[in-house]
């Protein structure tokens, strides 16, 4: 699932991407609101959350005008200012909820959690389903069968990329760039290893294996 974080403070923005990355989310970031209105109109969002106080487009702008322009992507309002006004203007606006700086991290992801929750997954299914594969992405289970496979937060967020691209081959860059978001070093061997460990918990007690080696390109995941 895709997370939108609009926040100017670096700090901020560095912890919250980090903290929804080992959760098990894709996250994008911009810090100022006219990139996010844009990235909000051409890309697809499961969440955003927004500060009040941006440059080159306020909070309170950005969430009006995603609404006017029929966007309805679940909103987080994040912000230090904490009046009851301030909430009921942020709520006017069309934000789906307020929550006021300093914040606990483990807060913040359940409101997000609920806001997908409470608005099925937006306009995607809350369920991703390959072959006898099936993630819920909401309570973020993963089955094979009838067994349940349990899976670290990397390897939830590969095997999601992966069911997302049924039958294409991803690459190691690809992967490395969805997944860590950093450019690829040919040095380095952390996709193989995510790969290897993801297929021992998915693979190992079947004889139809999921995930094929594409010698010199990358991964793929088996349709059938």
């Amino acid at each position: 699932m895709r997370i939108l974080i609009t926040e100017d403070d670096e700090k901020i923005a560095a912890f919250l991407k980090k903290g929804l990355t080992e959760a098990g989310f894709s996250v994008e970031h911009t810090d100022n609101g006219e990139d996010a209105l844009h990235l909000c109109m051409t890309e697809s969002f499961d969440a955003a959350v927004v500060d009040i106080m941006l440059p080159k487009k306020d909070g309170f702008t950005l969430i009006e005008e995603l609404r006017g322009q029929g966007n309805n992507t679940p909103v987080l309002i994040l912000s230090a200012r904490h009046s009851v006004s301030d909430r009921v203007k942020g709520l006017q606006k069309g934000g789906d909820d307020y929550l006021v700086k300093p914040f606990a991290f483990s807060e913040l992801l359940v409101r997000i959690q609920a806001l997908i929750r409470r608005s099925g997954g937006r306009s995607e299914s809350s369920s991703l389903t390959v072959g006898n594969l099936t993630m819920d992405l909401l309570k973020r289970r993963v089955s094979r069968g009838t067994e349940t496979v349990e899976l670290q937060p990397k390897e939830f967020a590969l095997l999601e990329y992966f069911m997302r691209n049924p039958g294409l081959t991803l690459s190691k860059t690809l992967i490395l760039e969805k997944i860590w978001d950093f450019s690829f070093d040919p040095q380095t061997n952390v996709v193989d290893v995510l790969v290897c460990r993801l297929r021992s918990k998915l693979d190992k007690d079947y004889p139809d294996k999921l995930i094929r080696t594409v010698r010199g390109v990358g991964y793929v995941l088996e349709e059938s």
